[in-house]
């Protein structure tokens, strides 16, 4: 398994990539009068890098070891 710090900057390397690929300069970028399959460039482009998002985002999640630390359910009521 992955160190967890290392996982953990793949996440926040995660969110800033995502933040910066739906910036209105980039996004402007793909809106031309050009069509995908009958979708619209700046469509395909904006769920294109939504679904990318959220596949790295559940491979870093499902990498990510369980923290022992944590109480189970359970555990902390009394």
């Amino acid at each position: 398994m992955a160190d967890r710090r290392k996982l953990t900057g793949g996440m926040l390397l995660l969110t800033v990539l995502g933040g910066m690929l739906m910036l209105p300069p980039l996004v402007y970028v793909f809106n031309q009068p050009i069509t995908h399959f009958g979708i619209p460039q700046i469509v395909f482009y904006l769920f294109a890098v939504w679904l990318l998002l959220i596949a790295g985002t559940a491979l870093l999640a499902r990498a990510l070891p369980t923290d022992e630390t944590d109480a189970g359910p359970g555990d902390g009521e009394r």
